[in-house]
């Protein structure tokens, strides 16, 4: 059985590049998965060096909404699969009023699926800093919260990255993932 992965922690803490070599450790033919909608400068910009510092050792696909369709076509021909980032994807589908929830709950079923190739789950916890003052913030606090605890059901490694460190708080250690 794979062994599926969430990387979770703040903004700049080190998670995208903890991940990259968890990805790059697990497997021979790593995908990036991608789920920033560009939509301006600032972020094209982020992207682009994201992609830069990646190189040439992943595939990149970018998909902001459909990821466990995205999944289920990328795991038929990459053996690791890093999803970056989910935050940004339930920005993405609360942006188009689709049900957070619902595709939260077709992801938990494809990752059960998936059993061919390794995913690695990055996304940012908001859940420790104080309450947002307004309800959207607020949703999507709670969905963010939400779908990680509904996926660190699934996955068998599960880490808290700050400051670049690794907390392991489900699983094996870094180093002794299969």
């Amino acid at each position: 059985m794979t062994r599926h992965c969430l990387v979770l922690g703040g903004a700049r803490s080190g998670k995208t590049a903890f991940a990259e070599g968890l990805a790059l450790h697990a497997g021979s033919k790593p995908a990036y998965l991608a789920t920033a909608s560009v939509l301006d400068s600032e972020m094209h910009d982020r992207v682009r060096s994201h992609q830069a510092s990646r190189g040439e050792r992943f595939t990149t696909i970018e998909e902001p909404i459909e990821l466990s369709h995205a999944l289920l076509k990328a795991a038929k021909v990459h053996d690791v699969i890093l999803v970056d980032c989910l935050t940004l994807w339930i920005t993405n589908l609360l942006l188009a009023n689709d049900d957070v929830a619902a595709a939260v709950s077709e992801l938990y079923a494809t990752l059960e699926e998936i059993q061919q190739a390794k995913v690695i789950l990055v996304s940012n916890e908001v859940g420790l800093g104080i309450v947002p003052d307004n309800a959207m913030a607020r949703t999507f606090r709670d969905l963010a919260g939400s779908a990680h605890q509904r996926l660190a059901e699934i996955c068998d490694d599960v880490y808290f990255i700050a400051a670049g460190l690794p907390l392991t708080m489900k699983g094996d250690a870094p180093g002794a993932l299969s």
